[in-house]
């Protein structure tokens, strides 16, 4: 169960974590009196222009917390779960697992911009929620 835990808790850090470059970007890109001061005139309508890299780093993030409540939903599901037991438990803390380390290569590897590697470690992710889900319904 620590390790469902642990995971989930890393994975919610990683999701808190990921506008870091892109902000930390948008800072450089706009300068820093701007940065502080608000946004800059007609955002985000004429935005100063991000790197690419940066743009990247935007939408890894977005799609992290777009997934991250089925992760959640699913998880803590199993959590409350009463008839888990153990062989079930030790499976949820695999996927969960499974899930954080495709979420870390997925924002690494989308915002390198590494070509037919995005989608198929996005999937990695996706099928952890999606076994998590089917051990949680295996209970009931």
């Amino acid at each position: 169960m620590s390790d469902i835990i642990f995971y989930l808790t890393l994975s919610g850090l990683l999701t808190l974590l990921l506008w870091t470059p892109y902000i930390v970007a948008r800072m450089f890109a706009w300068g820093i009196p701007t940065f502080l001061n608000n946004y800059p005139e007609g955002f985000p309508a004429k935005s100063p222009e991000q790197p690419l890299w940066a743009a990247r780093a935007q939408r890894a993030h977005l799609n992290m917390v777009e997934t991250m409540p089925a992760f959640v939903a699913v998880t803590a599901a199993a959590l409350l779960a009463p008839g888990l037991g153990e062989l079930g438990t030790a499976s949820v803390a695999y996927w969960s697992t499974v899930f954080f380390y495709a979420r870390l290569v997925h924002a690494a590897v989308y915002i390198v911009g590494i070509p037919y590697l995005r989608t198929p470690v996005y999937l990695v992710s996706w099928l952890s929620v999606l076994m998590i889900g089917f051990e949680v319904i295996g209970t009931l």
